[in-house]
């Protein structure tokens, strides 16, 4: 009796670990809508004079999921050059402003968006990119109905959302380019070092434990969530951009994408620079990487 008693008391506590962790995943605590703003506003991240001075129209768009997605449209005057800036995770779209100025000086139409369970876009829950990817393609249709048929279009995502960017590359070869800054290569592998720095926690058997319960709660299979496979997959053109202090998502992880490709590459280690924080150490630099990149794969 002694031995089954302690046996349930250990599966118990496995499965409450499991849990805890897996809704630490798929519901993170989000940052509200206006504090995301001010917080880049206070930081220097953001630049509230040209923010509001361009022209820009806020849109919803339907998530093949069934919520509406908000969003912001930056048109650039007559241009067939369109990016779509994906924001990290418990943010939302002011923080891909700091992107879109860049890419607004170099002629570009901008959309940013929340992502679903992020500022006011609808959705219960987070999945790094396995039902994120979906949204992203309702996004570029979106665009293309709005610009035109003709537009051309690239991403650029922090964090989460350029692991969203890359995920969404293995579903559409017509994207011309992909910007990803400081993304994960592979979900479970980040998970493992988040248990065992955050918590003290082995991978086996609360990954493991982890996945079940994600899956319980929000039907996705976090395992399918692996931005290096998409990376394998595809011959668009991608820059990855990372801090080389980045402690959080691990620097190695944008330069183990990286040296999966042959060809249609670039990278951009930035030193001393924390998570998400390679444009704002340097941002001379990376404009100028930026621009490089996109003109030498003709599209400037």
């Amino acid at each position: 009796m002694t031995v089954i008693i302690l046996v349930l008391i250990v599966v118990g506590f496995l499965g409450i670990v499991g849990a805890v962790f897996a809704n630490k995943v798929t519901k993170p605590r989000q940052i509200p809508y206006e504090e995301t703003y001010r917080i880049e506003v206070e930081n220097g991240r953001m630049d509230p004079e040209w923010f509001e001075k361009i022209e820009k129209e806020e849109v919803w768009i339907d998530s093949p999921y069934g919520y509406k997605l908000h969003g912001l449209l930056i048109p650039n005057d007559n241009s067939e050059r369109a990016v779509i800036i994906c924001h990290g995770i418990t943010y939302s779209l002011f923080g891909s402003i700091k992107y879109a100025k860049i890419f607004h000086k170099l002629g570009f139409n901008i959309i940013v968006y929340d992502h679903r369970n992020h500022g006011k876009s609808g959705g219960t829950n987070t999945t790094l990119g396995y039902y994120e990817k979906h949204d992203l393609a309702a996004v570029k249709n979106w665009v293309l109905d709005r610009l035109g048929k003709k537009t051309r279009i690239g991403l650029h995502g922090e964090s989460m959302g350029a692991a969203i960017a890359i995920q969404y590359l293995s579903l559409d070869d017509e994207i011309d380019f992909c910007v990803a800054d400081c993304g994960f290569s592979d979900l479970e592998e980040l998970l493992s070092i988040r248990l065992r720095e955050d918590f003290h926690l082995p991978r086996v058997p609360f990954i493991w434990l982890a996945r079940l319960f994600a899956r319980i709660m929000t039907g996705a299979d976090l395992k399918e969530v692996s931005p290096i496979r998409s990376v394998r997959e595809t011959s668009i053109p991608i820059m990855f951009a990372h801090g080389g202090e980045d402690h959080y998502v691990p620097t190695f992880m944008s330069e183990k994408m990286y040296s999966e490709r042959q060809s249609n590459k670039h990278l951009l280690i930035v030193p001393d620079a924390g998570h998400a924080m390679a444009l704002v150490s340097d941002p001379a630099k990376y404009e100028k990487e930026i621009e490089w990149f996109l003109r030498s794969n003709d599209l400037l």
